[in-house]
Formats: structure tokens, C-alpha cells, sequence
């Protein structure tokens, strides 16, 4: 069964009293050491517990890895100027050797709009921003020029353009999927939802004469029993998924990232 394992660094919390900031380097070599598919930084300027910067976290971890996969998830595009985004994950791209993976949100308004504020970005245009910055992010990206209001931008250098996952389950998330998204996030979801969520992006996608996007559940619910836990991981690759990310839990990210070793293994056949 060919269903991708990825975990989150020790970077953040959606838990304001458990915080969880851990050894950055420590942690990607451990998830690579183990043969893990791709580790993930959550992104926020202000959160509602410590947050680290997402680029910076992801470049620590392509630093001081040579194969797995770093990936943002999810980047919020909208509260950076689009040329400014582009030039981190061109940069990022370029100097992990190509081992991006791009999400892309709009934000948990759980958070609040402290931080879209603090940036001078009003809170309620994010979707829109999204958007717009989405339409020229790859030209931007990969060094072609792109129009930003009344400029013509180049950035150089380029690097070729990580898939995009558009993350969020709402009408507005899934219409961005299907119209910029190699892949959809979502989080939680059952297999059942995944699945009917899945036809509805076929359909999306096809209006924009494009591919359904590929599937990533953040966080599925599994139980702590591992035959249990592989059958509802086969389940969401029954039901379309490509890969999963395991949320992090109280026991430390070393015994999360064993666990997920585990299961990868057991869903192998190890």
C-alpha cells in the first residue's frame, strides 16, 4: 500500500498550554532516519501559543537532511506581499534541492486576526489575496515575469515550482483546490468524507480543465491499537488519500515519529 507518512516538526501547537518547540535539526534527521516521507511546519506571524517562522524552520530541516520532503503546512500566502513569498520558496526550493512541498491556507480564525493585523493585512481580504497571489506565484517562482499591480516583477534565480496543496474544507477552499491545487488538505476528515470530498474536486477540477487534486488528511483520527490504526490509514488511501500527517501528541515528537515509523512499516508488510 503506497500511502505517505509525513509528521510536524517541534515548531507549534494548535494547544496554547502546550507549547511545543523542540530541536529543529534533531527532529528532521530523526523523521529522514527513520524513512519518513516529509516533515511539515505549521506558519503564523502571531498564533494563539509560540510559533516558529515556517521558511526558516524548513530550511534548518533541508539543511541537515539529504531526501525528505519539506513542507509547509500550511503557508499563509496572503499575509506576506506575493513577491516576498515567492522569493522564500524559490529560495527554499533551490537550496533543498527540490524537495518542497508548498501548502497553502487562509488561515484558523481561532488564532484571531491579531497577526493579519499586525502585518497591515485586513483579515477579511484573505481569500481574495489568496487568490491573487496564487495566479502569478509559479511565474513568480520560476523566474518568469509576472504583473504585480503596476510593475512587471522577474525574480532570479528561479527554481521550478512545488506542488501546491490548497488546505480547508469550506466552498471557497475546495473552488481554490480545484483551480490552483496539485493537491487539497484537509484535516481530520473521515475516509467516507475524504471520498465524497474527492468527487466533488473531480468536478471542480474539470471545469478548469484540470486533474482532481491529490489528497493529504492532516491529523486523522487513529487509534493507539497499530492493526486498528493501519486499517483506518487503508481506508484513506481506499477512499483517495495520498499521504497523511501525523498530528503531534503529548508523548514528544521522538516516540510520535517511532509511531509513525511503525505504522508505515506494518502498512508495508515490515
Amino acid at each position: 500500500m503506497s500511502l505517505e507518512i509525513g509528521v510536524v516538526l517541534p515548531t507549534s501547537t494548535p494547544d496554547p498550554a502546550r507549547p511545543i518547540l523542540g530541536d529543529v535539526r534533531a527532529s528532521a534527521r530523526f523523521a529522514e532516519e527513520l524513512e519518513l516521507g516529509s516533515v511539515w511546519s505549521t506558519d503564523h506571524l502571531i498564533a494563539s501559543a509560540p510559533i516558529l517562522d515556517s521558511t526558516v524552520v524548513l530550511s534548518t530541516a533541508a539543511a541537515v537532511t539529504e531526501r525528505i520532503t519539506v513542507g509547509y503546512a500550511v503557508m499563509l500566502l496572503a499575509l506576506r506581499p506575493v513577491a516576498w513569498a515567492a522569493k522564500q520558496i524559490s529560495t527554499l526550493q533551490y537550496v533543498s534541492g527540490g524537495r518542497v512541498v508548498l501548502g497553502v491556507g487562509t488561515g484558523n480564525p481561532a488564532h484571531g486576526d491579531i497577526g493579519w493585523r499586525a502585518a497591515g493585512v485586513p483579515f477579511r481580504e484573505r481569500g481574495a489575496r489568496t487568490d491573487r497571489a496564487l495566479e502569478v506565484l509559479s511565474d513568480l517562482v520560476e523566474g518568469r515575469t509576472a504583473q504585480i499591480d503596476d510593475s512587471e516583477v522577474t525574480l532570479a534565480p528561479g527554481a521550478p515550482m512545488p506542488p501546491v496543496i490548497v488546505a480547508g474544507d469550506a466552498a471557497a477552499a475546495l473552488r481554490r483546490a480545484a483551480a490552483y491545487g496539485d493537491g487539497w488538505a484537509c484535516v481530520g476528515l473521515s475516509p467516507d468524507a475524504v471520498a465524497a470530498r474527492l468527487e466533488e474536486l473531480a468536478a471542480l477540477a474539470a471545469d478548469h480543465q484540470r486533474p482532481a487534486p491529490a489528497v493529504t488528511v492532516v491529523a486523522p483520527a487513529l487509534s493507539e491499537d497499530l492493526g486498528e490504526a493501519v486499517e483506518t490509514l487503508a481506508a484513506y488511501h481506499e477512499a483517495g488519500a495520498e499521504r497523511v500527517i501525523l498530528a503531534p501528541t503529548e508523548h514528544g515528537w521522538q516516540r510520535d515519529y517511532e509511531h509513525a515509523a511503525a505504522l508505515r512499516s506494518a502498512m508495508a508488510g515490515g
